[in-house]
């Protein structure tokens, strides 16, 4: 029987961390009151003009707000569904190694992206894909001209969600090499000698012993669906790419912080904020219902 002596002892240690959490992400939710206010710093929340949805129409009437709408949908998605894709496609190509030798370096080598922050790795990034960089150094050995990548609209959006998926898919083939030790050798043996080759062990075995993990983690990613990464965008873009590459968080940051619009800026943060949590409860709700996945 567990000892309620030690039990109050864990909820002791317990103490720290909740006082953390709501310090930093309870009490600074009051400031959502910002968003049904004409703000101003000098009059502080308690004596700003209050104006209701004032600043949620407004929102909606200027034309940014189309576009960067649009921008963070078309880039979270694109990194949603490559960072399903791809980690799945190097943790079967990994499982399927010949030489098992080979599997830790490759595996180490692939996650160091991963823990390096987007202000170090942004900026190698752009000095890889500078006016003078690498990339543009080698297209030149062929005759063509210098591409300015990340000054051109069009070419923002691929570099952005390619780059985001270099970084993570190392990591993110953790959970699929995880479920794949789940599925039982002995079905591969038995699939062997009655002559099924390996692509078709691949197709009858691995794809649907994994099939559950792949279904929950794509549920799973439908609240991330107004998060397209802000800082990696910030390290990133420049006024040149804006119209492709402002997202919902960077759009905020120049608003509120920038052009110190306060209010309007607190009210595109909360509508993000309870578009997310919807999402996020939706996606909980389909992995229960599909995957048999609960987290209470």
């Amino acid at each position: 029987m567990f000892n309620k002596k030690f039990l109050k002892q864990y909820y002791f240690m317990l103490i720290p961390g909740f006082i953390w959490l709501a310090l930093v992400s309870i009490v600074p939710m009051f400031g959502i009151i910002m968003a049904f206010q004409n703000y101003n710093p000098i009059d502080g929340i308690l004596k700003s003009q209050f104006v209701g949805l004032e600043n949620f129409r407004y929102m909606f009437q200027i034309s940014d707000t189309k576009q960067v709408l649009i921008n963070t949908v078309i880039i979270a998605v694109g990194k949603m569904i490559g960072n399903l894709i791809v980690p799945l496609i190097f943790a079967l190509l990994l499982n399927e190694l010949c030489i098992k030798k080979l599997f830790r370096p490759i595996q180490t080598i692939v996650y160091l992206p991963y823990f390096i922050s987007w202000v170090i790795l942004a900026k190698i990034i752009l000095n890889i894909f500078g006016y003078t960089g690498p990339i543009n150094a080698f297209m030149q050995h062929f005759n063509l001209e210098p591409v300015n990548f990340f000054g051109r609209p069009d070419l923002f959006r691929p570099l952005v969600i390619g780059t985001d998926i270099w970084k993570g898919f190392g990591y993110n083939a953790v959970i699929y090499l995880a479920a794949l030790l789940g599925i039982d050798p002995t079905l591969y043996e038995a699939a062997a000698v009655d002559g099924a080759g390996r692509f078709s062990r691949l197709w009858h075995i691995t794809l649907p012993g994994i099939k559950t993990t792949i279904a929950l983690l794509a549920i799973l990613s439908l609240g991330n669906v107004l998060n397209a990464g802000f800082d990696q965008i910030f390290n990133l873009y420049n006024p040149l790419v804006y119209s492709t590459g402002d997202v919902l968080d960077t759009w905020v940051y120049r608003a509120g912080l920038v052009e110190l619009q306060f209010s309007l800026a607190t009210a595109v943060g909360l509508l993000k904020s309870v578009v997310s949590m919807i999402l996020i409860a939706l996606g909980y709700w389909l992995a229960d219902k599909f995957a048999g996945y609960k987290i209470f």
